[in-house]
């Protein structure tokens, strides 16, 4: 089975490049499996995707732990213990990284023992075709695919962007491909995994907590209280009292956060500490008596939270 990981950062076409790849596996008689996996939910993250490959059916399931080939999309995240690149890689595991600088330094920086190749270096204007050009890559080191298989691919692949972005991502696989030909079969099949070696986790038996400590209501002890969420406001609602109706109750129940409490005279005060800034109080208000003042601004103007 051959199995390959390709780590990059959200933004970088991960994603596109295992599906590529799969696509490609696929066109040539193989079963195939290919799923990205995110990291945090934010654009420059790390995030990598996998792809499985057989002649016979694929039982195993989840993330790939002995990775056959590890494909390096942006090269700091070698440096980064997090990102996890260099997880299950073994003296059989070979890394194809793009970058700049020659296969050899990363091998000597890396200690690495199996095999090392570098993609070449894209212009500023290419990089957004990064995936096509580490799908490419990664096909000219297996022996299964070839250059037609991976156009193939790249055009069933991206067909739905238009034909001039399937051109210029063609164009950067193949010459990606053409770079690497000549290590063409670098990647072999690894051997089975066996469910017979598994080692469950360690569970621990944790004791249930007491309702209140637990309940999501952002007042009670040690929990969400001590969780000053208000730095997260970028925008400040401002209830302006003038216009207030008192209904007291729309906005203080439609607040996601329990920020908004009602005094006695029903009157609504707005708990800045733990108030985010969603302004779904400003939305509901009847009256319109909520608007809504750039934090940075509300500052300025020396107005205390």
């Amino acid at each position: 089975m051959y199995r390959i990981r390709f780590h990059g950062r959200g933004g970088q076409g991960m994603k596109t490049a295992g599906r590529i790849l799969g696509s490609a596996f696929f066109l040539a008689g193989l079963e195939v499996q290919d799923a990205p996996r995110y990291g945090a939910e934010r654009r420059g993250a790390p995030i990598f995707a996998y792809v499985r490959a057989s002649r016979s059916p694929i039982f195993e399931r989840g993330i790939i732990t002995r990775p056959g080939l590890i494909i390096v999309a942006d090269n700091h995240l070698l440096a980064m213990p997090g990102a996890g690149v260099l997880s299950g890689a073994d003296t059989g595991t070979v890394f194809l990284i793009h970058s700049h600088e020659k296969a050899a330094i990363w091998q000597e920086r890396l200690n690495l023992q199996g095999p090392v190749f570098t993609l070449p270096g894209l212009a500023e204007n290419e990089l957004r075709f990064r995936g096509a050009a580490c799908a490419g890559g990664a096909a000219a080191l297996i022996g299964e695919l070839d250059s037609d298989l991976l156009a193939e691919a790249v055009r069933e692949e991206l067909a739905p962007l238009g034909q001039e972005l399937v051109a210029a991502n063609l164009a950067v696989a193949r010459a990606a491909h053409d770079a690497l030909v000549a290590h063409r079969g670098a990647v072999h099949e690894g051997s089975p995994v066996s469910a017979e070696e598994y080692t469950p986790p360690g569970w621990l038996t944790l004791a249930c907590e007491e309702p209140l400590f637990s309940a999501p209501a952002i007042h009670a002890p040690a929990t969400s209280e001590l969780s000053q969420t208000g730095l997260w406001r970028t925008e400040r609602p401002i209830i302006d009292t003038a216009r207030c109706n008192r209904c007291w109750w729309i906005c203080s129940t439609f607040c996601p956060e329990g920020a908004i409490q009602v005094d006695d005279e029903r009157r609504p005060r707005i708990d800045y500490a733990h108030c985010k800034g969603c302004l779904i109080c400003l939305a509901q208000c009847p009256a319109h008596a909520i608007t809504a003042v750039p934090e940075e601004e509300a500052a300025a103007q020396g107005e205390t939270p």
